[in-house]
């Protein structure tokens, strides 16, 4: 499935990072991603949530090594909630989704979204905080300004 992320129009006076609209990349699930049971195994979500995160930072032209490289700074996942709604099976078409509801300093938290193409069902529902950290000693960093730049 290489179909085209779906995302909403940035406000021109809005930074990418801090504007609201949903972002949603395509996941579709293969056999190494279900249990004994046939289903999605429950820690595969958290893969396919950290997969939106990272495209919709690409589609912002955010580049992850070279903010690593040159700014000297990662975002790593700091607290996760998810509720399991409903099971994904082998072949399902899922819609994974990216929402910024907080900025702070040093961290950003998203509520993040599991839904079957299908029917739009929500399969899994998350609120991830990510924090900014030093890629050296991994100790919290302020993000870094330009990365919010609608200018970059």
């Amino acid at each position: 499935m290489h179909s085209e992320p779906r995302r909403a129009a940035v406000p021109a006076d809005r930074s990418p990072l801090t504007a609201h609209p949903v972002f949603s990349w395509p996941v579709r699930i293969y056999w190494e991603d279900t249990d004994a049971g046939g289903v999605v195994y429950y820690a595969n979500y958290l893969r396919f949530l950290e997969r939106v995160r990272t495209e919709w930072l690409r589609s912002l032209g955010i580049d992850q090594s070279r903010v690593r490289e040159e700014l000297g700074v990662v975002f790593v996942v700091r607290d996760v909630t998810a509720e399991y709604l409903a099971p994904a099976r082998l072949d399902d078409e899922l819609e994974a989704t990216i929402e910024t509801v907080e900025r702070r300093s040093a961290s950003m938290t998203f509520v993040q979204r599991i839904l079957l193409r299908s029917n739009g069902a929500a399969l899994v529902t998350a609120r991830v905080r990510v924090a900014c950290v030093a890629a050296t000693d991994f100790k919290p960093q302020r993000i870094p300004e330009t990365l919010f730049s609608s200018n970059r």
